[in-house]
């Protein structure tokens, strides 16, 4: 590394900044889709529909209200609204049917009236091309018109993410680079891990380019990504450049210092790196493509982020010397921490009480998880928009004039059924509890479609309820059941299915890595609990807020059921960090307890040497997150005050108070595994020492 700095700098610069360029061209291919499981049946009913009954779904919803004194009925009013209409090109609209052709798309008093349209293209991206070509086309010259429907509620939130994405970068970057400042003392040094995180976000986004060429990248995985790639970044280059900044302080040349720091906090980063990759990769098995694509933005921004912590930032340290210290500002404090300054007397008093601290601690941590006993879940509609957002007001005004165009209407399919038996589904499905009514959609050869809309939101119980009960009829033929309550059942099912599956891969890998890196058995089990236990309380702070509205007026949200895929992500990256902070305590605490110190004095030296890192670490990826806790999207702003939740607790109560307690409960046996699973550790060579720590207790 010191022999070939200027060409390491020199390719990452390269490479990142033009493939960075190339990927910013990933914002015109993002899109709002891939919430559906595309194995399901409501995903089979969409296609049969569209397939063999030739009819597309309603992508866009149009509602026009008659100017003062008059109605809908009105020729002038009517003949201006068929006007617009056939104005709109072939090339965008697909199929179209509106009040002057359908009677039922009148309301009541006759003064509102819809069209819908479906669009042309098979994606969600040709679907909003063709919204796009039709936007500015559908307002009608003295009614009042408003637009609605799927398509316009994800553009809707894509405009919305894109801006949130520019506003959360334009307020954490400068702060993080202040505080940063603040905790280094010198300018250089701050510079250095701000450079890698911008670095890591461009490097990110080239990847997500090169996987939009052959899959759906959801809109948040831009965000996902610009989230962790700049937080990891910083947090690597906080221990990064604290560690070699450490070795300069002890005497070391510039050389030997870099050297030393890759040998130690650089593995620390790589055990980091790839227990936070594997969290991340633990979304793949569920098969909506909007988990996978956040999921993909996670993963490349975090493997890219240590890989320039690894590569570029030990060059440039290696180039800058001792150089890495220009900048200094007034309150600059030379002295390294002292094992008996706050952090060492801290450590004393959990050694002599160990239980005083863990008992407490882990009693809070279950009681701020004990909301999440009474959650449900939502989907991505129009409640995640604020309040008194025209989209959102448009669509809830559509579903309750109208409630057979809103989005809470299933379709029913039947397959093998005779006259009779379509007679006794439509009186059966009409005693559904929630059922408003029942209509026929088409017919086509032996496939039957009724429309069901119900009463209430697609993703409240009543409804799932709703669904299962029309699977379940029994006409003496095919039952299926889609639309897009049914998606929402279909989907959260999936969720729920794929879940096991994720925590055998953290749990597993968790354990694993820990175990190769520590060669303990109590070790990893230990961090899979504390991950736990602080996953479960910021879940619980989540609910209490976002479902049951606690402090929601603050925050501009409406109390609804939290959108599972966001809890999932939460869960993965919380998880990932959880285990990333402990294994930077750890990595220290098994050093010291290499060089023969006692237990208690390799706590010590872990907590003092890296408590303020940790701290400072989290403080930053708080700020950086905390930005998207300012976003109009509920669902952002769930993940935003997630993450702030999550690493207060986790990178003070729980690694600075329960960790070393419960460390001081285990004693020496902390430090334990079996002669067997010892030599297999000793023979991967991925020790975090040199030599293995002690074999006896």
């Amino acid at each position: 590394m010191n022999r070939r700095r200027w060409a390491v700098v020199i390719a990452a610069v390269v490479v990142v900044l033009g493939g960075g360029l190339w990927g910013l061209g990933v914002f015109d291919k993002l899109t709002q889709g891939g919430y559906d499981d595309p194995g399901s049946q409501s995903f089979e009913v969409d296609r049969i529909v569209e397939q063999e009954l030739g009819q597309r779904p309603t992508d866009v919803v149009v509602l026009y209200t008659a100017p003062a004194g008059t109605t809908v009925d009105d020729p002038a009013v009517a003949q201006k609204v068929r006007a617009s209409l056939d104005a709109l090109p072939g090339t965008a609209v697909a199929q179209r049917v509106d009040f002057t052709q359908q009677p039922a798309l009148v309301s009541p008093d006759r003064t509102k009236g819809l069209a819908t349209l479906s669009l042309t293209g098979e994606s969600a991206d040709a679907h909003q091309s063709a919204y796009a070509e039709i936007k500015d086309g559908l307002a009608v010259d003295g009614v009042e018109t408003e637009v609605g429907g799927q398509v316009a509620i994800e553009q809707a939130m894509t405009e919305r993410s894109t801006g949130d994405l520019i506003v959360a970068e334009a307020i954490s970057l400068p702060i993080t680079l202040v505080l940063l400042v603040v905790i280094f003392g010198s300018l250089v040094s701050a510079a250095l891990p701000v450079l890698v995180g911008g670095m890591a976000i461009f490097g990110s986004l080239a990847v997500l380019r090169l996987l939009s060429l052959g899959l759906e990248i959801n809109t948040f995985a831009v965000n996902v990504a610009t989230l962790l790639g700049l937080g990891m970044a910083i947090d690597y280059g906080l221990f990064t450049v604290g560690r070699y900044r450490e070795e300069l302080a002890a005497g070391a040349a510039p050389a030997d210092a870099v050297r030393t720091t890759i040998a130690t906090a650089g593995r620390t980063v790589a055990f980091s790196a790839t227990l936070l990759v594997i969290a991340l990769a633990g979304l793949l098995v569920f098969p909506m493509e909007f988990l996978k694509s956040m999921a993909y933005g996670g993963m490349s921004a975090v493997a890219i982020a240590a890989l320039l912590s690894l590569t570029l930032l030990p060059a440039l340290l290696s180039i800058l010397g001792h150089r890495v210290e220009k900048g200094a500002v007034p309150w600059r404090k030379r002295e390294q921490p002292s094992e008996t300054g706050l952090l060492g007397r801290l450590s004393d008093a959990v050694m002599r009480r160990p239980v005083w601290f863990a008992a407490p601690i882990i009693a809070a941590l279950v009681v701020l998880a004990l909301p999440l006993g009474g959650a449900s879940f939502g989907v991505a509609d129009e409640k995640q928009l604020p309040p008194g957002d025209p989209d959102r007001v448009t669509a809830e005004t559509i579903a309750t004039t109208f409630p057979a165009a809103g989005t809470n209407t299933a379709t029913v399919l039947l397959r093998g059924v005779d006259q009779a038996g379509v007679t006794e589904a439509t009186r059966d499905l009409g005693q559904i509890p929630g059922v408003i009514a029942v209509a026929p959609k088409g017919q086509q050869g032996d496939v039957v479609a009724l429309t069901v809309p119900l009463d209430g939101d697609a993703a409240s119980q009543q409804s799932s309820d709703a669904i299962t009960a029309m699977r379940a009829l029994d006409v003496g033929g095919e039952v299926l059941v889609g639309g897009f309550p049914a998606r929402t059942a279909d989907a959260f099912t999936a969720i729920v299915e794929g879940v096991p599956w994720m925590v055998a891969i953290l749990v597993a890998a968790t354990l694993v890595l820990m175990f190769l890196a520590f060669g303990s058995i109590l070790l990893p089990v230990k961090a899979v609990v504390m991950s736990a236990l602080s996953l479960g309380a910021t879940y619980g702070v989540l609910t209490f807020v976002f479902e049951d509205g606690h402090g929601a007026g603050l925050l501009n949200v409406s109390p609804q059921p939290m959108q599972a895929g966001m809890l999932v992500l939460v869960g993965a990256v919380v998880f990932g960090l959880s285990t990333d902070y402990e294994t930077f305590l750890l990595s220290r605490m098994v050093e010291a307890r290499h060089t023969g110190l006692s237990t208690r004095a390799a706590v010590r030296v872990g907590l003092v040497r890296t408590g303020p890192m940790i701290t400072a670490a989290a403080l930053l990826l708080a700020v950086v997150t905390g930005a998207f806790a300012l976003s109009g999207l509920q669902s952002m702003r769930l993940i935003g005050v997630g993450m702030i939740v999550a690493l207060l607790l986790d990178a003070t109560v729980v690694r600075m108070l329960l960790v070393p307690a419960v460390i001081r409960l285990f004693g020496d046996r902390a430090w334990w595994a079996p002669g067997p699973l010892r030599r297999l550790q000793e023979k991967a060579g991925l020790s975090e020492v040199e030599r293995p720590v002690l074999e006896k207790v």
